[in-house]
């Protein structure tokens, strides 16, 4: 019998610069030198983290973290992350990037522009993280805190970011802290069997999601399904849609946000931000067919993310769009099976708004 592969997940960017800052906060504090930081991660649970290195420099102490992506293949693997941490002369903790963490230019982000590309959650981590170690050490003092890439500019190149407006380097990123392998065979395995578990359970109905959140808000949208008809597809929408067929699936719900359904909606299959770039004349043109104004079509074609371009035709209250959008997912998928399966797609704001939903009934009875 085959031996099932377990899949070895990894650290964001994020965790890592959070597990370094506690590292260096305490070594600013004791004067002792850290080898290891244990965090909380937004997933739930402890990790320890080993330090690289952690150097005391009187007034200042810089702890590197090396990430690790586990089985997931991406450009910031093996990367030093490093948080310089030093006492403020200002009350409150004042986190910035240095060297090698990109700067906003550009708007569409989850992050304004001119702020260091550290995202929501690591922020958030990073500042949980420090008044934690400070009322353990019963400390009320002002803390700088530097997040830094040394080779993050090099690494940057392998990324969309330029595209994207984040110039001078990598961004700090992650929503769970852990990253789950989405890009190996194993992680296509796992799909199948996960498809498998489902129809053993008697599921004629299967949620495909892209990630947790999407997850979370379809099993909001679907309460009478169980638990093991919500299946994590990650990047891999036709392969997943290709099993349910294979399988006998005869209903796919597939909910996910405007980034990664953009593409699906344009016939891409594989969505991964390397597979290939969201097609914004392919959005203009569906806001055309909504009925927006020419300057929002204009607009849509001259965006920075499709998540700024779901902003736009929220703040334009254009629902049409969405239900377009929602529709050529169905279309792409049905092309992709060949058919003789009812598809539905919901379409959700980072938030967990609904945006728009759509139905293809090809179930050839």
């Amino acid at each position: 019998m085959e031996t099932k592969k377990t899949l070895r997940e990894g650290y964001t960017t994020g965790a890592c610069a959070t597990a370094a800052t506690k590292a260096a906060l305490t070594a600013l504090i004791t004067g002792i030198i850290q080898t290891e930081a244990t965090i909380y991660l937004p997933v739930g649970r402890w990790a320890t983290f080993a330090i690289e290195t952690c150097e005391i420099y009187g007034e200042s102490v810089k702890a590197t973290v090396i990430k690790d992506g586990g089985d997931d293949p991406d450009a910031t693997h093996g990367a030093a992350i490093v948080s310089t941490v030093s006492w403020a002369e200002q009350p409150g903790i004042h986190l910035d990037g240095g060297k090698g963490v990109g700067r906003v230019t550009k708007p569409g982000l989850p992050v304004p522009v001119g702020e260091a590309a550290i995202n929501p959650i690591p922020r958030k981590m990073i500042h949980e993280t420090v008044r934690e170690v400070l009322e353990q050490y019963g400390i009320s003092r002002g803390v700088n805190v530097i997040i830094s890439v040394p080779n993050g500019e090099e690494i940057a190149k392998k990324t969309l970011n330029a595209r994207l407006g984040i110039i001078g380097g990598i961004s700090i990123l992650g929503t769970r802290g852990i990253v789950i392998p989405f890009s190996t065979s194993a992680y296509r395995a796992s799909i199948i069997q996960a498809i498998q578990v489902a129809k053993a359970n008697g599921c004629d109905h299967v949620v495909i999601t892209t990630g947790g959140r999407s997850e979370k808000f379809a099993m909001r949208q679907y309460p009478h399904l169980p638990e093991e008809a919500f299946i994590e597809m990650g990047d891999f929408v036709g392969f997943t849609l290709k099993q349910c067929k294979r399988l006998g699936i005869r209903t796919v719900s597939m909910v996910g946000m405007m980034g990664k359904f953009s593409k699906v909606a344009q016939g891409i299959m594989m969505v991964h931000s390397k597979s290939a770039p969201v097609d914004f004349s392919f959005l203009a043109a569906i806001a055309e067919q909504a009925g927006a104004s020419p300057e929002l079509v204009a607009a849509v074609r001259e965006a920075n993310t499709a998540s700024q371009v779901g902003e736009m035709m929220q703040e334009a209250g254009n629902e049409r769009f969405f239900e377009i959008l929602c529709d050529h997912c169905c279309l792409s998928a049905l092309r992709e099976v060949g058919g003789g399966m009812t598809v539905e797609t919901s379409l959700y704001t980072m938030g967990g708004q609904l945006l728009g939903k759509a139905v293809r009934n090809d179930a050839g009875d």
